[in-house]
């Protein structure tokens, strides 16, 4: 019995004919789009009926802001330069050399650099206006609502690709 042959054929290592790919994109999403700036969503509608909530999600929202713009601030030029590298050599892996597990990485983590810069943005906004009450609460919503739209598109477009390139491997569309 070859056992190399038994674990890859119950293993399948292609990203998108992968089981645990599709689930690790959803949960992915599902994550990203409950923690705005670092804080449960289910906070902010908590927040709006308690006024012991609010004075937490207050609290909270203004620590993590902090934070992201301290990072951004004093590490941000490097991340940028690193992400712009990694980048490029996934797009490199991923279009030239038809790597599936480089476009599959991509595909995760390019929308997932859209929301930081996102994140970072709604960050700068609320440091710089203060708000508190229900206009952080509809700040907060807005770009939650942002974030998930992101998520969507991503969603589909990895959902497209991933069809395409599973009907180029098993020989269903013509190459």
């Amino acid at each position: 019995m070859d056992w190399y042959k038994t674990i890859f054929e119950l293993i399948d290592l292609r990203s998108f004919s992968n089981l645990w790919f599709w689930i690790a994109l959803a949960v992915m999403w599902s994550t990203t789009s409950h923690w705005v700036l670092g804080v449960p969503f289910d906070m902010v509608a908590r927040a709006r009926k308690d006024e012991s909530t609010a004075q937490d999600l207050h609290d909270l929202v203004g620590i993590n802001i902090r934070r992201l713009l301290y990072v951004a601030r004093v590490s941000g030029l490097w991340l940028v330069a690193i992400a712009a590298f990694l980048f490029t050599a996934l797009v490199v892996l991923a279009l030239y050399y038809r790597v599936e597990f480089a476009q599959a990485l991509f595909l995760l983590l390019a929308p997932l650099a859209i929301v930081r810069v996102l994140s970072l943005s709604t960050a700068q906004q609320i440091a710089t206006t203060e708000p508190e009450g229900e206009v952080l609460y509809r700040q907060l919503t807005r770009h939650r609502m942002k974030v998930q739209a992101i998520g969507m598109v991503s969603i589909f477009i990895t959902s497209l690709w991933g069809m395409w390139q599973n009907m180029q491997v098993y020989a269903i569309w013509p190459n």
